[in-house]
């Protein structure tokens, strides 16, 4: 936190820590005046300490002022830290920015959340932001049809999209829910391409294109698929639009 802050950054973010931790509060009290520290030593750092100089930095007393703290904190929402009663706590702890993650927006939560928002901030003389984080083109597998599949270097798989409602990763087959914009990502692949799944953790590359909603695909590096991991494509340019029709709705 202290380099971000020393190197630049306007604000700092908490994720899961805010969204489903189990002390959102904690973490955002944690954050800002860990930001406030690096704040109030930033006009002490020397790109070089000369030889007679004496360091001081670390006598120096704690900033309690969180006036003086120019890094935001940006804090998700979610289920540990959305409710009437906690969004004031997250608030006085020192949350400058809420941010909504679209990729999890159901059932009018958000509708329910914002105005609440905007009302504790009123109250409390806060000026408070918030940040609506729109989904984009999100590439996963599907659905497991059992238990996680070992993918195992060297193995020769199918990979495609779902020709069924059931038709689930299984032993010998990944595969993606029919979506625009997965279906545009296997019609880009060809021969010689690499597919990461799951942060790259695991990588197959494309052997075969059977068609443009199937190809085989050889296991480089292994390890145990789950369902829903997410799927990237590195070396491939995907014709499909930067925003989806959940993006659209979500920012209208």
């Amino acid at each position: 936190l202290a380099n971000a802050v020393w190197d630049g950054t306007d604000a700092v973010m908490l994720s899961g820590e805010a969204a489903s931790g189990k002390f959102p509060v904690e973490a955002v009290m944690a954050e800002a005046t860990a930001v406030l520290e690096a704040d109030s030593v930033k006009h002490l750092l020397l790109p070089q300490v000369p030889d007679e100089f004496i360091v001081d930095e670390a006598n120096k007393p704690r900033e309690m002022d969180d006036s003086k703290r120019k890094t935001k904190v940006v804090a998700s929402l979610g289920p540990s830290s959305w409710s009437e009663e906690m969004i004031p706590k997250m608030i006085e702890a020192g949350t400058d920015i809420f941010r909504l993650n679209c990729s999890h927006r159901r059932d009018g939560d958000f509708e329910r959340v914002y105005p609440l928002i905007r009302r504790f901030a009123k109250d409390m003389g806060r000026k408070v932001e918030v940040l609506g984080d729109l989904q984009g083109p999100k590439f996963r597998v599907g659905e497991l049809a059992g238990e996680p599949v070992p993918l195992i270097e060297g193995e020769i798989l199918e990979f495609g999209i779902c020709k069924t409602d059931d038709d689930h990763i299984r032993p010998g087959r990944i595969t993606m829910k029919s979506t625009i914009e997965q279906r545009a990502l296997v019609k880009a692949a060809k021969p010689g391409i690499d597919l990461l799944i799951e942060d790259g953790l695991m990588k197959v590359n494309v052997v075969e294109k059977l068609s443009d909603t199937e190809l085989k695909v050889k296991v480089v590096r292994g390890g145990k698929l789950k369902a829903r991991k997410g799927v990237n494509v590195p070396d491939v340019e995907i014709d499909c639009a930067a925003l989806t029709e959940k993006d659209i709705e979500d920012a209208e």
